[in-house]
């Protein structure tokens, strides 16, 4: 999944960027502000790329004195950044340029055909270098849950993003390219300051959810219902458990959850008996869920 996750963020980075500075020239020929906002919106998805490549990198760092489990939430870390830089290098200034667009608008229509060959090349090009597999990635793991569970459920943040960035980059496409065409054929030219205001808040309601996912897993989010009940019954399918107490889960990443339960053990056993039983409850909750990479066993008395 990582390595998946990885080809994603490539083929975003190579989408966005091309499409960056054919976006800059459109805007250049047109003096469309939702042209230009739309390019400044690529810049910012470019750079976020950036920034989950970082992360993705870092997380993988092995645990030492300072981080014992790890640097796994430095994905999280910066996904987070990713929000911050969408909001600020995104929605900000395409709402600064629409504003400006609408208090004072100036009509130039120069360009105009070459700026819609150029949001339709960038639709396409988004579509199937980065949407298309993004999408299907994000659905191969919805496993018959509503995309809503789903996207809460998910605790891979480079596919999140991923997937929302291309979705409001498609959703800004087409939102530009309407500005464009409302202002060419009624002549009012705030509607391309119209449209960039729209993009900035598309932008901005994109990043502000990000943001609250990425706050949820960089706070200490516990593992998936459908993770913590598969734990729980790999532990009871343990002949010698007869109970579990507390279940604690966070996620470290997306790949590794950090595991701390209780058990009660039937009574009679040794010393030496329980430390294996111990080692098997690891075993099968390893094997039940492989993400479970640190798991801490503590005995409880018998009831």
């Amino acid at each position: 999944m990582a390595t998946e996750s990885k080809t994603l963020i490539y083929l975003a980075l190579i989408a966005n960027g091309v499409i960056a500075v054919v976006k800059f020239i459109a805007a250049g020929i047109s003096g469309s502000s939702a042209m230009l906002s739309e390019g400044f919106h690529s810049v910012a998805d470019t750079g976020n790329q950036l920034f989950l490549l970082r992360g993705t990198a870092v997380s993988r760092y092995a645990p030492d004195a300072q981080h014992p489990f790890g640097r796994g939430k430095e994905l999280y870390f910066w996904s987070f950044m990713v929000a911050v830089f969408l909001f600020v290098g995104g929605a900000v200034i395409a709402f600064i340029e629409g504003l400006e667009r609408v208090r004072h608008p100036h009509h130039d229509e120069a360009g105009i055909g070459f700026s819609l060959i150029v949001l339709a090349f960038a639709a396409i090009f988004e579509f199937l270098i980065a949407f298309r597999p993004a999408l299907r990635a994000f659905n191969s793991g919805r496993a018959g849950r509503s995309i809503g569970a789903t996207v809460r459920d998910s605790k891979d943040p480079a596919l999140l993003v991923v997937v929302f960035e291309d979705t409001a980059a498609l959703v800004g496409l087409f939102i530009a390219a309407g500005g464009l065409l409302l202002t060419h054929y009624t002549g009012w030219s705030q509607w391309d300051g119209i449209a960039s205001i729209l993009i900035a808040l598309l932008l901005a309601a994109v990043a502000l959810f990000l943001a609250y996912e990425m706050k949820q897993l960089l706070v200490g989010e516990a593992a998936t219902r459908e993770d913590r009940s598969a734990i729980r019954a790999a532990t009871l399918s343990v002949k010698e458990v007869s109970s579990i107490g507390r279940l604690l889960t966070m996620q470290l990443s997306p790949n590794e959850i950090l595991v701390n339960l209780d058990v009660h053990l039937d009574d009679g056993l040794t010393t030496d008996e329980a430390e294996a039983v111990i080692d098997v409850i690891e075993a099968v909750i390893q094997e039940e869920v492989p993400e479970a990479t640190r798991i801490f066993v503590e005995l409880e008395p018998g009831r």
